[in-house]
């Protein structure tokens, strides 16, 4: 059992699996980001909130601020690489799923207020997210192209969970936290690294947990 202030969650762990099993047998892609968010949405799960490292594109972002995803550009989607491809589960959703509400707008409006709230809007932004294959950091040319169409941060993962999550009618907040500062010229001494990622990602843990806690504890049933 957790209890979240006024939200009571319940999980019986026979459940989820037999949940779990039932979708495998359904689905040949992707199976590791798929099923986790086909399970939440046949337990009920009504809102998925999502966080990530990301670096930072936009010249105006420091370490250690937050981005509100307010929407994405998704390269391996673009590539033929999106999660759904493959037979379409119509249990689930329909073929052709929008994108342009992808990230739930009240819920980007209730962070912003919790962030306000808890005095740290300074560091809380909104932008757009630049998603990547990795695992490789990206080039100096390609995070000029990702700014020259716009994106604000850049990282590797989230928006696969996004559209399988949109697909199940699911409603998505998710927030990037800028772990490192994206490297623009091929001169620079700088690079990209695993260590300070981590090493930001430590000094945000605290803030970013209370902000997903009152934020939970605003969403309507």
């Amino acid at each position: 059992m957790i209890i979240l202030r006024p939200k009571s969650l319940c999980c019986s762990h026979e459940a989820i699996q037999k949940t779990a099993d039932f979708i495998k047998e359904r689905i040949t892609l992707k199976p590791t980001i798929i099923i986790p968010i086909r399970v939440m949405k046949m337990l009920g799960v009504e809102a998925l909130l999502v966080s990530n490292a990301a670096g930072g594109l936009n010249r105006k972002l420091k370490l250690g601020d937050m981005v509100i995803i307010k929407d994405h550009i998704s390269l391996p989607g673009l590539a033929l690489k999106n999660v759904l491809i493959g037979p379409n589960d119509e249990h689930f959703g329909t073929r052709f799923v929008p994108t342009s509400n992808a990230y739930d707008v009240k819920l980007r409006l209730a962070f912003q207020a919790v962030a306000q709230q808890q005095g740290h809007s300074r560091i809380v932004h909104e932008g757009i997210y630049g998603h990547v294959g990795g695992p490789t950091y990206e080039s100096p040319a390609e995070n000029r192209m990702l700014i020259s169409m716009g994106a604000d941060v850049v990282g590797m993962s989230t928006v696969p969970e996004v559209v399988v999550a949109r697909h199940a009618g699911i409603r998505v907040f998710a927030v990037s936290l800028v772990t490192n500062i994206s490297v623009l010229s091929e001169d620079s001494t700088e690079k990209a690294n695993h260590e300070e990622v981590l090493q930001t990602a430590a000094t945000r843990t605290a803030i970013l947990g209370n902000l997903f806690t009152e934020l939970i504890a605003r969403i309507e049933n």
